[in-house]
């Protein structure tokens, strides 16, 4: 299946590709897990876009583009779909590098109205007539920079055609059929005609300009009564809809009306997460990024007994909060995914998902420190990036307390470059007196949990743990926790003498092919500071260091102990393992662990041709 198979075609071919797709992303997610539930969704809306707009000569740019598995289909990996999300194969998300209709990469909300300007200018200046569009979710549309970016379509004489893709609510049989008609009414040829006729008859006459003010009014009054004030419209954009985003004989027929509009629009659709999967209509949670399925049941494909780092996190963070009324606990629209839901659902006046915000997540939580509470705000690594100016202007300087529960460190798996937290280590080292915590095990997440709160630790506190779940029992965890001395590293193995090995957090449990080199091994829990005291000590009696982390080398953790080093005039050789200054493709951790040589048997040949070649060396 291609393009050709959908541009031009009648509603009839569209309607049974439909289902054909709809069962080819079930079949291939269920097997490699994914984003279903907003795929499913936006089958009807892609076809129907894509039926009108052909993507090889329009541009068409999709926002966070989790939900662009039907583009995908249909723009020349059919057969490659089966690859989705594996070492190797085709990305979750639209990019660059995969395809020249991947017109912009995203796996961050809220670019893509940005993107389209810039395109659309460029095009301009080089004079080619192209239509750009957009597909945004109404998620994604709560972020500061799409909302940035609307403001500025009429000043810069943009033409854009944004799809607004809701999927946040359903269509009442009402205001759907009324918002259809009265869609069908603005964007009908005909009205539009005889609009600018009558205008144009009129125009310099008194009666002319009355007769407009009049029609303008009776329309506004009809919008009105059908939808309220409208936002769009009060930004100078034309606003339609909302229409149903699963008829592609409306929709089909709304995209004609619009595709030579010379002023932007924005056409509200309503799709259903999970549309045509009763599982994923019924939990479009957990069927948002799914993981390994039954696609006859719906059953998700679990380890059993396991339980992840953000199921940890939120548990504790909640056992915590039932004792200390000052714990406030913010996420920016990842309840589930940062393990905040049980929180949310059993203290809500301490909890606030603020939408794709992140820097608002973080001022917010500035506010509640300076009023006296203990803010948690619980974001994924890759996009606290967002934040770093609020971090360092609302947080740092004012020297407040706030704690940052840092999900998803390191590398993440099947969501690839756009989601891997690799420069968290970096960002904090630069932000004055902050304090940077990253547990080796879920154990020791609960401890530096417990710890941070029962010492009611102060400044900016953050804590970074993986994408990763561990055999364990919560109730078990709890009882063997307690607080500990947070900024002393452990010495795990006392060795020869010759070589000492510091751990990051997680890299501790990668050392077992090391053990043959009769190495002190070291596990750093705390990142910065530093220990200074457990350093000195390992600086007078080892030759050789080696640091393990998986973060970005750049501005990392080794570079701090390199930078220790010269400051005390400390002449060791020291090996650095990390992340090099290359973005890490999609796969699974283990495939990413070993590409990156921080898999057990490439971190032991690297310490061994470290050692041989500083040894010939001396």
């Amino acid at each position: 299946m291609n393009l050709d198979d959908v541009v031009g075609v009648d509603v009839a071919k569209l309607k049974h590709l439909s289902q054909v797709i709809r069962k080819r992303i079930i079949e291939v997610v269920s097997v490699n897990g994914g984003h279903l539930s907003s795929n499913l969704g936006v089958v009807e809306l892609t076809l129907a876009l894509y039926n009108v707009f052909d993507p090889r000569q329009d541009i068409v740019v999709w926002d966070t583009s989790h939900q662009s598995y039907t583009h995908k289909l249909l723009t020349g990996r059919w057969d490659e779909f089966v690859t989705l999300r594996q070492f190797g194969g085709i990305s979750g998300y639209t990019s660059l590098k995969e395809s020249p209709l991947d017109r912009f990469g995203a796996g961050h909300a809220g670019t893509s109205i940005a993107a389209a300007l810039g395109i659309e200018k460029a095009l301009r200046i080089k004079n080619q007539q192209k239509n750009v569009l957009v597909v945004i979710g109404d998620g994604a549309l709560t972020n500061g920079e799409a909302l940035e970016s609307l403001n500025q379509l009429k000043a810069l004489d943009s033409k854009l055609k944004i799809i607004l893709n809701d999927n946040g609510m359903s269509i009442g049989p009402n205001v759907g059929a009324l918002s259809e008609t009265f869609a069908k009414l603005r964007t009908s040829p005909a009205y539009v005609k005889f609009k600018q006729l009558l205008k144009k008859v009129l125009e310099g006459s008194e009666l002319g300009k009355n007769f407009e003010d009049e029609l303008k009014r009776i329309r506004e009054s009809m919008k009105h009564f059908i939808s309220g004030p409208d936002f769009f419209e009060s930004l100078g954009l034309k606003h339609i809809g909302p229409i149903d985003g699963h008829d592609l004989e409306l929709m089909t027929a709304v995209f004609k009306r619009i595709k030579h509009y010379e002023y932007p629009v924005v056409v509200h659709v309503i799709t259903r997460k999970g549309k045509g999967y009763e599982p994923a209509e019924k939990d479009s949670v957990t069927f948002h990024s799914a993981p390994k399925f039954d696609p006859e049941s719906g059953e998700p494909v679990k380890k059993q007994g396991y339980i992840s780092y953000s199921e940890v996190f939120g548990e504790t963070l909640l056992r915590l909060a039932q004792k200390d009324e000052r714990i406030f606990a913010i996420t920016a629209a990842m309840p589930d995914g940062t393990g905040l839901r049980p929180f949310s659902q059993k203290l809500p006046d301490r909890f606030a998902d603020l939408g794709i915000t992140e820097q608002s997540c973080v001022t917010f939580a500035a506010g509640l420190s300076v009023a006296g509470l203990k803010p948690f705000v619980a974001i994924y690594s890759t996009f606290l990036q967002r934040a770093y100016d609020q971090i360092v202007h609302d947080v740092a300087l004012q020297n407040l307390d706030v704690v940052f529960a840092i999900d998803r460190a390191g590398l993440v798996g099947e969501d690839g470059p756009t989601h891997h937290g690799l420069s968290d280590i970096a960002l904090f080292r630069t932000v004055p007196k902050s304090v940077l915590f990253t547990p080796g095990n879920s154990l020791d997440l609960v401890c530096l949990l417990r710890t941070i709160v029962e010492k009611d630790m102060k400044g900016i506190v953050a804590i970074r743990y993986v994408k990763d779940s561990e055999k364990a029992d919560f109730e078990e965890l709890w009882s063997r926790s307690k607080t500990i001395d947070p900024f002393k590293w452990e010495v795990l193995r006392k060795g020869n003498g010759k070589v000492a090995v510091l751990a990051v957090g997680n890299m501790i449990n990668h050392l077992e092919r090391l053990i043959s080199l009769d190495p002190t091994i070291v596990y750093v829990r705390c990142v910065k500071p530093l220990d200074e005291t457990t350093m000195n000590f390992l600086f007078e009696s080892h030759d050789y260091f080696v640091t393990i982390e998986e973060g970005f080398l750049t501005g990392g953790f080794g570079e701090s102990v390199v930078a220790f080093m010269n400051q005390h005039d400390i002449r060791k050789a020291v090996l650095t393992l990390g992340v090099s200054e290359e973005f890490v493709p999609h796969g699974s951790r283990a495939e990413q662990l070993k590409l990156c040589r921080l898999d057990p048997e490439s971190i032991f040949e690297a310490v061994v041709s470290f050692l041989k070649r500083e040894v010939y060396a001396w």
